[in-house]
């Protein structure tokens, strides 16, 4: 390794006196003008992680849903999965290291984690329209080189058209061929073949607005629209051509702010949905003949998909088990048709996706989705090899209709992540052979009440918690409060979680009116104030 290489490079790139970084779900996040050295050193790290496992690895520059100002970075492993949690602490170290530690600390994870220096190295990288993501994505370059890594700048691409070059790159072309040329093809090719099988294919066009949040959505939507079947017309706004990423609109906007985003006018009854920054999450809204606004958001998603797949498993009879995963976040109202009407089992984890999509592979069929639109479906070898089988060999007319339709699904869902452009085409594919309306979707189950809020305190860490996030261990006494608050209500429940980032206690409450759920969250956040060490004015209802 040429340290002297090192030495010269990384001056310029140098780090701000006294700024400390955390590496987190969505990997390092800050003001872009701080993130200069950190992009610099997760070149270099990206090497060495591609020297370990000997394998490509991706590097993403973007700050998804966040502000225009703000940037981040993300690793991206070699199956498209995120960062291994035990690099994630390299990440750390790394990025926080004073100049002259940085040789120390390479080396240092070079031994902990048996880096072979021998062996080449590859990374992909790719960036999201920030104006400060060109640069910064050469700085990554700048740190790739310096430890003489080989690398692949895919230039604008979508979070995850990213994760799935990396997972076609390491599978040999498996997944598919690691091009963007390679990713509309395959997916456009499934979703026409689905179209085809629907009742009414052909005759009727399928009409859907799409707010791109003035992100990357758009470019490579309109660059995949010649690939769509003609039926399907698509009608993009906030394309970033005028305002800014993320400002007003958006997946996170529509989710938080329950109303659709400037820049779209709705008539009664469309389908509309929007993307956020960087096209890793959607959401689905429609306002009625009343003029009342309606969010269809990552429960009722999966909800639609897993009604979908169970009933193509129960026709092709083989027995795949199938399971929802979902968080601490997800409306009760969901759970409860999920196992109650449908009948099919949901199992809670901690918020995050790296939790979600790590149960989610213990199933042969694992659905998973965030309240706010992050998800895909994972679909096992052994039920990915038995469906393609059944596809090919079942003399039955039905059974292998349904392997076909469930063949075409395996590959237009992105399994490496959670894909705004797939999941749009595997909704607008379900709605279509289905023949559901919006309407008629929103109308499985009414979502529970509910809300959010947040409570600054002193020192975030004074929160632990258990079961999946739902009940909290410490400070003593809080779940005591919180149990006996909630039984004062109908259908309700609430729990808190410290946030991942900022030293604040989230707080989310659902009951059967929205009068009681907001009461309830009230209560609670009073009860986390006096408990948890508040900071400032007591939360005012």
């Amino acid at each position: 390794m040429d340290f002297e290489a090192l030495k010269k490079y990384s001056a310029l790139h140098p780090k701000p006196a006294g700024l400390t970084l955390q590496y987190g779900t969505a990997g390092f996040r800050t003001k872009a003008e701080q993130l200069d050295h950190v992009m610099f050193r997760m070149g270099l790290l990206a090497v060495l992680r591609s020297k370990a496992v000997v394998s490509t690895i991706g590097v993403m520059v973007t700050a998804s849903h966040n502000p225009e100002e703000d940037n981040g970075v993300k690793l991206v492993d070699p199956l498209g999965e995120m960062l291994h949690p035990s690099w994630e602490e390299y990440a750390t170290q790394l990025a926080n290291a004073e100049e002259q530690e940085l040789q120390k600390i390479i080396t240092e994870i070079c031994q902990k984690a048996a880096v072979n220096q021998h062996k080449d190295a590859l990374v992909f990288i790719g960036r999201d329209t920030r104006p400060s993501s060109e640069k910064l994505s050469q700085s990554v370059i700048d740190g790739i080189s310096v430890l003489g890594g080989q690398y692949h700048d895919y230039g604008l691409v979508t979070t995850p058209q990213l994760h799935y070059m990396v997972c076609c790159q390491n599978t040999q072309g498996q997944y598919g061929k690691a091009t963007l040329e390679g990713y509309y093809e395959k997916l456009s090719k499934a979703f026409t073949e689905l179209i085809n099988q629907s009742p009414g294919s052909g005759e009727s066009q399928r009409h859907l607005k799409i707010d791109c949040a003035n992100g990357i959505g758009a470019l490579k939507l309109s660059e995949m629209e010649p690939y769509f079947p003609k039926e399907m017309l698509i009608h993009l706004y906030n394309d970033g051509t005028k305002e800014k990423l993320n400002h007003l609109c958006g997946a996170d906007f529509v989710k938080v702010h329950q109303k659709p985003p400037r820049g779209l006018d709705m008539e009664p009854n469309e389908r509309c949905c929007s993307f956020d920054g960087d096209a890793d999450r959607i959401v689905y809204y429609y306002k009625d003949t009343a003029g009342h606004f309606h969010l269809i958001d990552g429960d009722k998603i999966a909800t639609l998909i897993s009604i979908f797949l169970k009933e193509l498993l129960a026709k092709v009879g083989q027995t795949l088990k199938m399971a929802v995963v979902q968080t601490a976040y997800a409306n009760g109202s969901s759970t409860r048709y999920l196992e109650e009407t449908l009948k099919v089992p949901v199992h809670c984890v901690k918020t995050g996706v790296k939790h979600l999509h790590h149960k989610a592979q213990e199933f042969d069929v694992g659905v998973y989705f965030e309240a706010n639109g992050h998800g895909t479906v994972l679909f096992s070898k052994a039920a990915e090899t038995q469906i393609r089988q059944l596809a090919k060999e079942e003399k039955g007319d039905e059974k292998r209709e349904a392997a076909k339709v469930l063949e075409n699904m395996i590959d237009l869902i992105n399994q490496t992540v959670g894909d705004a452009i797939s999941d749009m085409l595997v909704i607008e594919a379900i709605l279509a052979l289905k023949g559901l309306t919006v309407q008629q979707w929103d109308a499985l189950y009414t979502d529970l009440p509910n809300r959010l809020l947040k409570v600054q305190v002193a020192d975030r860490r004074v929160i632990d918690t258990t079961d999946a996030e739902r009940r909290a261990v410490t400070p003593p006494g809080l779940q005591e409060k919180i149990d006996a608050l909630v039984k004062k209500y109908t259908l309700s429940r609430a729990f808190v979680r410290p946030s991942g980032t900022e030293d604040v206690v989230r707080i989310y409450a659902e009951a059967d009116t929205q009068e009681n759920a907001d009461a309830l969250a009230h209560e609670v956040s009073l009860a986390v104030y006096h408990l948890a060490g508040g900071r400032g004015a007591p939360p005012q209802p």
